[in-house]
């Protein structure tokens, strides 16, 4: 009965892998941009001010005092959307813990 629980599991990860279409060109940038280690002050300040803390591009359009439009948050957008925010909570990280700066003013 195990090797049928593992066998379907194993079976349905394969189903699932099967169902990409488009190979995954941006994968040795998600890499890269993933394995970036933080390691100086100057990084980190900059990565935390280049990379904004929430999406600058949601916006509702009003005329009148009516909304008349909606643009959602273009982020998801982005393919590397998660790595930035990833980058950018490391480097918060890093200027909490190794420079023990607060980090108050870039939130």
């Amino acid at each position: 009965m195990n090797s049928q629980i593992s066998g379907s599991a194993s079976a349905s990860s394969l189903n699932y892998s099967s169902h990409r279409v488009w190979p995954d060109f941006l994968y040795p940038i998600r890499q890269w941009i993933d394995a970036l280690e933080i390691k100086s002050l100057q990084a980190a300040r900059l990565f935390v001010r280049l990379i904004p803390a929430q999406c600058p591009f949601e916006r509702d359009i009003v005329l009148f005092g009516h909304k008349v439009a909606h643009i959602p948050p273009l982020c998801k957008l982005n393919p590397l959307y998660d790595q930035f925010v990833g980058l950018r909570f490391r480097a918060l990280c890093y200027l909490v813990d190794q420079c023990g700066e607060d980090i108050a003013a870039f939130m």
